[in-house]
């Protein structure tokens, strides 16, 4: 009996053979497990799957048991959100990290300057957010485990570089993107059925916009057919940079909120960051989880609300709220 295997099957199997870690290929394969139809003529091949699944996932927790392995792709999340770059070669990554952060980067005008992540902190307002500059992946090479440091950040910024041929960045971005299920669309979700991290949020950044050819940016656009926002900025010049930390702010969709502790003032200098329609009860989860358990009322400063109101635990908050929590 024929397989009739599908393209979605063909998708998740051509990812397993580029996956170059044990995690991306327990991925891809219960993808490829999750598309395949059901039927007598794919139950060897179902059988085969399931062992290679299995096989996998032994290896992975035999290796996290001896503590052995070292994943330099492996970025700690820190600040508000963490944004991680993603370009081909000579695209500008490192430039935009050196100009929004303090972080030691090697700027250079020859491919394959960045050997590992280089992470960095972009300053908006009184929040921090993590900025993470990669080496550049090209139509046939990325660096071994790369795409975990993908699959595990809150949005990935899809670099193109004005200056140079924009139609074939975005083949070789979005082909990459795409074969991995990485980018956050209607065929792909956050999680898959197993609840392992998917798709993520991206948005196209575009660089030296100062050099560009006529046209490049609006070929940039009509090229990529992804509902996707489109930001245009020059390190040489500065334009657009002054704005990009509020960008990454409302992109990552998250708020701010202020502690103030019962008589005393609000702590305005180092607030919580949290979801966008998050509750007070989740702020409570985010201050100390075994403390929320405990929370009895709280009140509120700020949208919606007068000064102190009493507000429910499923009360949701808004950016710059100031929040005090009765136990």
């Amino acid at each position: 009996m024929p397989a009739n295997l599908t393209p979605d099957y063909y998708k998740a199997e051509e990812w397993y053979r580029s996956a170059a870690t044990n995690d991306e290929k327990i991925l891809a394969l219960e993808q490829m497990l999750a598309v395949m139809p059901k039927h007598k003529g794919t139950e060897h091949l179902q059988a085969d799957l399931k062992r290679k699944l299995s096989q996998f996932k032994d290896a992975a927790t035999q290796q996290k048991k001896t503590g052995k392995h070292v994943d330099v792709f492996h970025v700690p999340r820190s600040g508000a959100g963490q944004v991680v770059l993603l370009g081909t070669p000579n695209t500008g990554k490192s430039a935009i990290l050196a100009a929004l952060t303090n972080a030691k980067v090697n700027v250079a005008d020859f491919p394959f300057a960045t050997h590992a992540p280089v992470p960095g902190m972009v300053k908006y307002e009184d929040v921090q957010i993590q900025l993470v500059d990669m080496p550049p992946i090209t139509a046939d090479y990325m660096a071994p485990g790369q795409v975990g440091t993908y699959r595990n950040c809150d949005l990935i910024a899809i670099v193109i570089d004005l200056s140079q041929d924009v139609e074939e960045q975005i083949l070789i971005l979005f082909d990459f993107l795409e074969s991995r299920s990485l980018l956050l669309d209607e065929s792909t979700s956050a999680t898959d059925g197993q609840g392992n991290v998917l798709g993520r949020k991206a948005f196209c950044l575009c660089t030296k916009a100062d050099i560009a050819t006529d046209g490049a940016f609006e070929l940039a656009q009509k090229s990529c057919d992804k509902d996707l926002p489109f930001v245009k900025v020059s390190v040489e010049t500065s334009a657009g940079m002054d704005a990009l930390g509020k960008f990454l702010f409302d992109t990552l969709g998250i708020i701010r909120i202020y502690a103030k502790p019962p008589g005393k003032p609000a702590d305005m200098n180092d607030p919580f960051t949290l979801p966008a329609g998050s509750t007070v009860h989740d702020l409570a989860k985010a201050i100390h989880r075994e403390l929320a358990e405990k929370l009895k009322s709280a009140k509120c400063w700020g949208t919606g609300v007068y000064d102190g109101q009493n507000v429910h635990l499923t009360h949701v908050l808004h950016d710059r709220d100031i929040v005090e929590l009765h136990f």
